[in-house]
Formats: structure tokens, C-alpha cells, sequence
């Protein structure tokens, strides 16, 4: 049976069951493509231009059928006991779809001072059902906008993170324009007013803006030249 992904490798790859209608595209990420069979390591892959997936290369699976044993790996569990040698305690949790995933943090840094990543729609669930303010939640939107069902419920999403939790950010896909040239584009400004009108107070650049110093320092003045015009 074939499952729903998404495949971010350089392009955006979404996964259908063989029933839907798929047309080939060239359209802007994520973009459609099709898996038979999975063996250890191995894909079968119907359609789609030719990709190699390799070690650091995420991968989106959002078939509701999905379930991750476990929270945290070996390697996560080394992390955390090379953070508490040089005292650090303040973490960014990916991916969070149940207080299980910051209590099993706890377990092993009990001061742990965790910022919960919500990144799907089963983490929008725990906000929605779970979320008692005991973590700072992130309305990470890079993956919760692939994840959604639907594009714009992506709104309803970031609106329910700051109501739940006033003290939010918001982060993926800010001011994302900068990194191409010194002037930023109209989505980017409307985006940010509209986050800020929304209630964040709190935003985190992307990768893309702070690998130049030039994009981080832009950015950081748009921001204040938006904020300014809120009053």
C-alpha cells in the first residue's frame, strides 16, 4: 500500500496513493511523486525525476498510520549529557506531538528548559487537547505547512499556538527574500505584520537568512521598521 511522504532534498517530494490523479509538475515545492515497496533502506519509487536521499536529509511521512517507537535516540541521549557537562539546559524539541516527548527530556536533564517545536497536525492536536503552558511552544512552519491537510489551514494553526501560549514564536520562513538581495519582498513584510498582528512578539530566522551577515543585519532592521509601523 502506498503512503503519503514528503521529501526535502534540495526539491519537495509529496507522495499519493496510487487511486489519486497525479499530473508531473515543475511546480513550486513540495512536488508529487509515487513509492510501491520499502525494503530496509531501499525505496521503489513510480514517478519523479531521480533523487538520492542521504544522511542529514529530512523526510516527511504524514500517513496517520505513522508510529515512532520511542522519543529519544542513543545519539539524542549523548546530546544531552554533553550539554549538562558544559551547562547547558535550554532545548529546542522537533517535531513535539505529546507531553511524553518533553517528559522523556526531563528524565534525563530535569532542568531542562524546553521550547516545543510543533510541526504537524498530531502536534497542532496536543496543542489543541494537551498543552497544560508548562514548555514555550514554536509554531515551526517550514514542516507544518507541508503537513497540513490543506494549505491555508496553516492560518488556524499558528492562530491556535499563540492563543495557547502568548509567549509563542514563530519561525521557518522569515523574511526568507533577504537571502537573495538586500530588498525584501512584499509577501515577506505582509507576512511578518500579519504575525505580529496575530500576537507573536517572538520570530526566529531561518538558515537561508543567517548565513550572511549582511542578511542577518537586514533582517533584523526590517523587523524593527515593520514593528514600528504596529504602534
Amino acid at each position: 500500500m502506498l503512503t503519503f511522504f514528503t521529501f526535502w532534498v534540495g526539491f519537495a517530494w509529496t507522495c499519493k496513493p496510487a487511486s489519486s490523479s497525479w499530473t508531473a509538475t515543475t511546480s513550486p515545492l513540495p512536488r508529487p511523486c509515487f513509492f510501491t515497496h520499502v525494503w530496509g533502506s531501499a525505496m521503489v519509487r513510480l514517478e519523479g525525476p531521480r533523487v538520492v536521499l542521504g544522511k542529514g536529509e529530512s523526510v516527511n511521512i504524514m500517513h496517520p498510520s505513522l508510529k515512532i517507537k520511542g522519543n529519544l535516540t542513543d545519539l539524542d541521549k549523548r546530546y544531552v549529557e554533553a550539554a549538562q557537562k558544559v551547562g547547558l539546559n535550554q532545548y529546542m524539541l522537533s517535531f513535539v506531538e505529546g507531553a511524553e516527548d518533553s517528559t522523556a527530556l526531563r528524565e534525563y536533564h530535569a532542568d531542562a528548559v524546553i521550547a516545543e517545536k510543533i510541526e504537524s497536525v498530531k502536534g497542532g492536536r496536543y496543542v489543541s487537547e494537551q498543552y497544560d503552558g508548562t514548555n514555550r511552544l514554536m509554531f515551526a512552519r517550514g514542516d507544518y505547512f507541508v503537513e497540513v491537510n490543506r494549505p491555508h489551514h496553516i492560518l488556524m494553526a499558528g492562530e491556535d499556538i499563540i492563543q495557547k501560549d502568548p509567549q509563542a514564536i514563530a519561525a521557518s520562513r522569515i523574511l526568507g527574500s533577504l537571502a537573495y538581495g538586500a530588498e525584501p519582498s512584499c509577501q515577506d513584510i505582509t507576512d511578518v505584520a500579519y504575525l505580529w498582528n496575530t500576537g507573536y512578539r517572538t520570530f526566529m530566522l531561518g538558515d537561508e537568512v543567517c548565513q550572511q551577515r549582511d542578511s542577518v543585519i537586514g533582517a533584523l532592521n526590517l523587523l524593527e521598521a515593520i514593528v514600528g509601523t504596529r504602534g
